[in-house]
């Protein structure tokens, strides 16, 4: 597989997925190059003519108007990475600390933050020899950038702090340098304050979420799809002429895949007689509650894409000479839109919830009571649909915007935040929520299938059927449910769209 090229302004989120999850190699455009030298031409130049410049001879934040001796510019540069990581609580996982050093070097390869050579690709160097830098996930509030998890991994560069060892334990860092062939390196005047000053844990973890979240949205028709079937219910709710006088796009997508899962078998046919006039709103408005949610992921994937190029040094670095000083690290365009990201995600919680409920209910379902033959002495999936309400209760609370807050920080110099790690790790909260919901709904709609044969479901439903119950076996008798949950939760995340698309093709 070839590297991901980096030049600072074409990285795709799909080129993080890559290097996050699939260890893709790194590597520095020519054009990169170039750029980065210059820049530092231009900071070396400053420092010759004895200018006094913000981040380059001066102190940080409050103490910006203290000027920092010729001598101590080593010094200052380690101090402010030793003073800066400060973080707390657990660590990042492996995927977006690799994320977070990825979208690092891709600022640094623009060209504009006034770095060495040597710094850039010292990260890379990470990258490609799997050190990974312990960095805990809390401390940042989102301005100047994450500062906390940014010094953490930047410690690591010089030879302090920890990194993920072999053995999963935190292993100092000289040692891990020492043992893949790196040696730590000595920063000069500016290189600091460029390797904390930015959106990169932010982004980072929001770009893994969002990419989770857009194949969770065509997992959620599945599963709706099965629902849809398990529940005898219409398919006119999906029909094209319906969504075309109200042509939302994620809602017009999402209808296609219904129509698209629900073609063939004979379950739908079976019912056309029945006195039911309408569906609940769970199985009618799953296109237009589906289809607002993917709005919100893709506004988040729209808002990503931009940042993970963005330039979000202070002061930054121009080749006309100009080292100007503003706020692009502020990380309020990414936590408002990951704010807004975690609702979408919690709404294709809450109607599949709903859907649950649908099929576990006796005086909805027209199925045995809670999806089980003799009930009463078995209690089926009762307290499964009590997990998911439970899931879709907390996604409310966490769903609360982080980015409507502010605490100043910085003796006041720092007066505005923007809290967007906080938002970025409530989406992953309420993703990994739904997940879970889903994977009740897919299990309990399975269950209901069962119960149809011999009539036969959809293809896509009759997919996602074999899917679960591959792994699955039918609920008979009472039994430990939590690894069935798990198991299915898994499925969610990795497996059942696959299989799905296998036989139906590839959904919208």
């Amino acid at each position: 597989m070839t590297a991901v090229v980096l030049d600072g302004r074409s990285l795709r989120l799909e080129d993080l997925e890559q290097v996050c999850l699939h260890g893709r190699a790194v590597a520095l455009s020519d054009g990169a190059a170039v750029a980065v030298r210059n820049s530092r031409s231009i900071v070396d130049d400053i420092l010759a003519r004895g200018d006094v410049v913000y981040g380059i001879n001066t102190g940080f934040g409050h103490l910006a108007n203290v000027r920092i001796a010729p001598s101590d510019l080593v010094a200052l540069q380690h101090n402010l990475l030793r003073s800066h990581a400060v973080g707390v609580g657990v660590p990042f996982d492996i995927a977006t600390t690799r994320g977070i050093v990825l979208l690092r070097a891709n600022v640094l390869a623009a060209g504009h933050s006034g770095v060495r050579l040597r710094v850039l690709q010292q990260l890379i160097d990470l990258l490609n020899h799997g050190v990974h830098p312990v960095i805990p996930c809390q401390g940042s509030v989102g301005a100047s950038g994450d500062l906390a998890p940014l010094a953490h991994l930047a410690l690591v560069l010089v030879g302090e702090g920890f990194v993920h060892g072999p053995d999963g334990e935190p292993e100092a860092a000289a040692l891990a340098l020492e043992r893949v062939g790196m040696e730590p390196i000595g920063l000069k005047a500016k290189e600091g304050l460029a390797l904390i000053n930015g959106t990169q844990a932010m982004t980072a973890l929001g770009s893994l979420v969002v990419q989770r979240a857009r194949r969770l949205a065509r997992v959620a028709d599945v599963i709706g799809a099965t629902t849809v079937e398990a529940k005898l219910g219409s398919h006119t709710p999906f029909d094209a002429r319906l969504h075309a006088l109200r042509p939302h796009p994620g809602q017009v997508d999402s209808a296609a895949n219904f129509r698209r899962l629900l073609q063939g078998g004979d379950l739908a046919n079976s019912h056309t007689e029945c006195d039911k006039v309408q569906d609940a709103y769970s199985l009618r408005c799953m296109p237009q509650v589906h289809g607002a949610a993917r709005a919100c992921i893709e506004h988040a994937a729209d808002v990503l894409a931009r940042e993970l190029c963005a330039v979000t040094d202070n002061p930054t670095v121009f080749s006309d000479g100009d080292l100007l000083s503003g706020g692009n690290f502020h990380g309020q365009p990414v936590a408002m839109a990951l704010d807004y990201l975690a609702m979408g995600i919690s709404e294709l919680g809450s109607i599949s919830e709903r859907r649950i409920e649908q099929l576990v209910n006796p005086r909805l379902s027209e199925l045995p009571a809670f999806l089980i033959e003799d009930s009463g002495l078995h209690s089926g999936f009762m307290m499964a649909q009590v997990t998911a309400a439970a899931l879709a209760s907390e996604n409310k609370g966490l769903c609360h915007p982080a980015s409507t807050d502010s605490i100043p920080t910085s003796a006041n110099q720092e007066d505005h935040v923007s809290m967007g790690p906080i938002a970025a790790r409530k989406a992953l909260a309420v993703l990994q929520n739904v997940e879970s919901i889903l994977g009740i709904e897919l299990l309990v709609a399975c269950q209901g299938l069962d119960f149809r044969t011999p009539l036969v479901p959809a293809h896509g439903p009759r997919a996602a059927w074999e899917a679960v119950r591959e792994r699955v076996a039918p609920l008979t008798e009472d039994r430990y449910l939590a690894a069935d949950l798990a198991t299915a939760s898994d499925l969610v995340r990795d497996g059942l769209l696959a299989a799905v698309e296998d036989v139906v093709g590839q959904l919208a």
